[in-house]
């Protein structure tokens, strides 16, 4: 490929914006997972709709390949660029342009981050709840239909994107979607796009569903004996109805990794950690119910609490889970699981999993948010020892299969890029090919994002 033809056009335009550093190219190479270093051929920092049309208009007559960039917090190397080209990083497109409370929806940039959006919507009553935990950029997100903690309640990226801008593989910019609350016209371009990691075309504007912030919130934690009754108990409070905003499982290894990383005193023993959204008094009834259903699964007192500070910690805590996990094998990296199954056939994917990993090489202590039947094993490998990488390979894929078997997905939330490629054929079928099809129709010289989600050309 031309790559370099390629490199000197768009440098006479981004000038400065244009760059080929070794610490950047090395930046926009790595991913918080285990996969190697792939740093692209250079780096480029649109600021506006007409701009990024312009890198793909060059990019397209040069056969250079682009990979959009968001905050690099991607789990599966959605952004390594493993047939080179250029990363096209949004960081600079990061404006919040139309807050619409009277609608209660947004448009940003793809480069706004879900905290940042919340600092600006805090004087209309008004948020995004979408929260996958790390600080993820908005048009990240949306690409890998992310969700999180608190989609049990709010739902997840698919369920708060209602339009979006996107420029595709010949230049065309084109508008999804409409501000209307329903639409029965033509197909769903939106959901297309939600999820599609950067394949179809890069993301230049969203619009985004926003909620009331509510009247009051609580929180709390309680422990039980063992995963089976921890597990059990979260099946019946959702079986019953309790409106959860967050309903959270950690196991006995996580429990101890955050108390060497966060100084708290947690047993060692599986936990919930959940808040309600609502009025003081159904905050607090639903607290009461809760405690009621996990006493009868052997949970130790419900300890809960409507003080905002004491909420902030336990989810800094929670939000923190990957990093203090990292920290409790010095120079460990990471291979993240992320099944999604029934909530009925969660109790066996848990337990199923939590066996394999006993019997297994390397540690791999389990959380997850359970209340939508998501959960993941952080799998800690020495990547000075390849045995150790090859096992979890292993285990993950004994996790994906069972995930597949028990009517699941193989992915919850982090989405495929290149971890979960072995896994589409048997997930989807002939579907995969469908979404092959799709790709080549919009995008037929494979320049957008290649190697990734989709089946390889040819």
């Amino acid at each position: 490929m031309p790559i370099p033809q390629a490199l000197e056009a768009l440098s006479q335009f981004l000038g400065e914006r244009l760059t080929r550093s070794k610490s950047e190219l090395d930046q926009h190479g790595r991913s918080e997972s285990y996969f190697p270093l792939t740093p692209p051929d250079a780096v480029a920092y649109p600021e506006t709709t007409e701009e990024v049309r312009r890198i793909v208009g060059i990019c397209a007559q040069e056969n250079c390949p682009m990979i959009g960039w968001g905050a690099g917090t991607s789990l599966e190397g959605h952004g390594l660029a493993v047939h080179g080209g250029v990363v096209v990083d949004f960081t600079r497109m990061n404006k919040v342009l139309e807050i619409r409370p009277a609608d209660m929806d947004v448009s940003v940039q793809p480069g706004v981050t879900r905290e940042s959006l919340n600092e600006e919507l805090r004087a209309t009553g008004l948020f995004f709840p979408v929260d996958p935990g790390a600080n993820a950029s908005i048009g990240g997100m949306a690409s890998t239909r992310a969700s999180g903690t608190t989609s049990v309640r709010y739902g997840t990226m698919r369920d708060n994107v209602i339009g979006l801008q996107a420029v595709l593989a010949d230049g065309r910019v084109i508008r999804t979607g409409t501000r209307a609350r329903k639409s029965s016209a033509g197909y769903d371009l939106t959901g297309l796009f939600v999820g599609a990691e950067g394949t179809l075309g890069l993301v230049t504007e969203l619009t985004l569903r926003l909620h009331g912030v509510p009247e009051a919130t609580s929180a709390g934690i309680c422990a039980f004996p063992d995963i089976h009754r921890a597990v059990t108990a979260v099946m019946e409070v959702i079986q019953m109805g309790i409106p959860m905003a967050r309903i959270e499982f950690v196991d006995a290894a996580t429990a101890l990794a955050f108390n060497a990383y966060a100084g708290v005193s947690m047993a060692e023993a599986p936990h919930l950690l959940v808040e309600f959204h609502g009025s003081p008094e159904s905050v607090a009834q639903d607290a009461e119910r809760f405690g009621d259903i996990v006493a009868d699964h052997g949970a130790t007192p419900f300890q809960w609490s409507a003080r905002e500070e004491e909420r902030r910690a336990l989810w800094a805590l929670r939000h923190n889970g990957y990093y203090a996990i990292l920290a409790s094998r010095k120079g460990a990296r990471a291979v993240v699981t992320d099944m999604c199954v029934p909530i009925s056939r969660l109790a066996r994917a848990v337990e199923e999993t939590r066996a394999d990993i006993e019997a297994s090489l390397v540690p791999g202590p389990i959380l997850g948010h359970v209340g939508d039947g998501n959960f993941h094993a952080i799998l800690l490998v020495d990547p000075d020892q390849p045995a150790e990488l090859e096992a979890a390979k292993r285990l993950s894929h004994r996790m994906a299969e069972r995930a597949l078997a028990l009517g699941g997905t193989c992915t919850g939330e982090h989405g495929v890029g290149l971890g979960k490629l072995p896994f589409m054929r048997a997930e989807h079928g002939e579907g995969w090919d469908v979404m092959g099809e799709i790709k080549r129709a919009l995008d037929p010289r494979n320049l957008m994002n290649p190697g990734k989600l989709v089946p390889p050309p040819g």
